[in-house]
This record gives C-alpha cells, structure tokens and sequence, in this order.
C-alpha cells in the first residue's frame, strides 16, 4: 500500500527521515511540525502545517485541512516528542511533567482522535506511534519521559483493538538511542546528572545492546513505511524495538 501519510514532528530528526523514506516509496506525503524553518526546508512537493500537537483545536484545525486538500488519510505516524527533564525524581517539577507528557502522550492521543474517524470511514488505515525503549523498560533520571513512552504502549493496543474491527491497525516502533542532536542534548544532561562524560554515557549506551551501536534515523523510517504496507496487513498491536536489541538498558548507573 502507498497513499497519504501525515507525520508529526516530520522537518527533523527521525520524523524528516520517516518523511523521506515515504516519499522514496511513492507516498505523497503531509509533515507536521512546530519548526517553521524546518518545514520550510522540506522538499517543495510535500505539504506541511506548524502546528503543536498538544493543542486540541491547532489538531482538529489540521486534520479538517488535510481532509479538506487530499479528502481522507492512509496512515498516520504520531512522532512527535521531546526529551523532557534529566534529573532525579525530586528534582522534576509538575509544569515539566505535564509538558513532557502534553507532547509525549497527548500529542500521539489528539493525533489518533482526529486520524480515526477519517480511517474509519475509509475501512482501512494504519497509525505508527513513536515509543523508545524508555517504555520498555524505564529509565533513570528521566521519570516524565519514560511514564509517557510506556503509555502510548498502552495507547496504541488499545487502538488496535478499537480501530482492528474498521480494518485499521495500529503498531509502536521503540527506538533506542537515535544519532543527532537530540540525543545529544540527552547525552549531556545525563552525564551531569551522573557525574560521568559525555563519551562515558555515549559508550553506556552502545554498549548496552548486543550490536553495540547507536540506530539512526533512516532504521526507524524504514521500520515505519513496512508498518504502513500491505506486507504488514495482518501486523497490529504490535511493540517493536529498533534499538540493536537492548541487553542493558541502563549501563554504568
């Protein structure tokens, strides 16, 4: 299957790469994101929208617009996240957990809203949310982040059950530690909140998985545009890690 594909948080990072690598496969393709710089950078064929996803009527604003200039939807990749807070428990604010989890988890909510009903009328669909191996198997010093990720787990096989009966299907893709300046970012505040270097926590990482590497980007998209095909017609309710498999999810703490 190729068709219509909405990504959020699709100018940069894993989102920019799930957006090429649908277009690679013949979709055209619809990036929703809150950098407008980025967006404008995006490749002149494909729409895009600024919009933040943890704002119910910029949503619903959205997905009229898309039902508007392409008049339905084929797949939907609920991507957009941010990293939240690096510290212990007692040290993360209230207004921080519940802005790690506004974009987090009621980003990938909002979007499956507005998604379904445009699937279901078509009786067919397929929605990949973007998890992390923080939902698999916690997180240390990252309590908002990983209480999130775990959730939209739950989220998403609630989906599939919902939505399977309409011919949509509904799968989790967890990344491990992705290249780019994201992680970096992760990187750096986690080497403070350990007393430990940027490359010790680097190498943590890496080490941490029986492949011994960072993924990138294009290992996720690639993981997205299968869920959204016709060679996973049957694949639903699914958590799949691309992470190099996670043996030590938390080396050197």
């Amino acid at each position: 299957m190729s068709g219509r594909v909405l990504i959020t948080a699709g100018a940069s990072g894993v989102g920019r790469a799930m957006a090429d690598a649908f277009d690679r496969d013949g979709w055209q393709v619809w990036i929703a994101d809150m950098d407008g710089a980025a967006l404008q950078a995006a490749p002149a064929s494909w729409q895009r929208t600024q919009v933040d996803v943890s704002d119910e009527t910029a949503v619903s604003a959205l997905f009229d617009e898309v039902s508007t200039v392409w008049g339905g939807l084929d797949a939907l990749c609920a991507n957009a996240g941010i990293a939240g807070p690096t510290a212990p428990i007692e040290d993360v604010s209230l207004q921080d957990w519940q802005a790690c989890l506004a974009v987090n988890l009621e980003g990938a909510f909002l979007a499956a809203k507005y998604a379904a009903p445009m699937m279901k009328t078509a009786g067919e669909g397929a929605i990949v949310v973007t998890s992390s191996t923080a939902g698999q198997y916690g997180y240390p010093f990252r309590a908002p982040y990983a209480a999130a990720k775990w959730a939209v787990i739950g989220l998403t096989k609630t989906l599939a059950m919902e939505l399977g009966p309409h011919g949509v299907r509904a799968n989790v893709i967890c990344p491990g530690a992705v290249e780019g300046p994201r992680m970096e970012g992760v990187l750096e505040r986690e080497a403070a909140a350990k007393g430990m270097t940027r490359d010790a926590v680097y190498e943590g990482y890496a080490s941490g998985t029986a492949m011994g590497s960072f993924v990138e980007g294009r290992d996720v998209a690639e993981m997205a545009v299968f869920l959204c095909s016709d060679k996973a017609r049957l694949v639903s309710g699914q958590v799949i890690a691309v992470d190099g498999f996670t043996v030590n999810p938390d080396p050197k703490v």
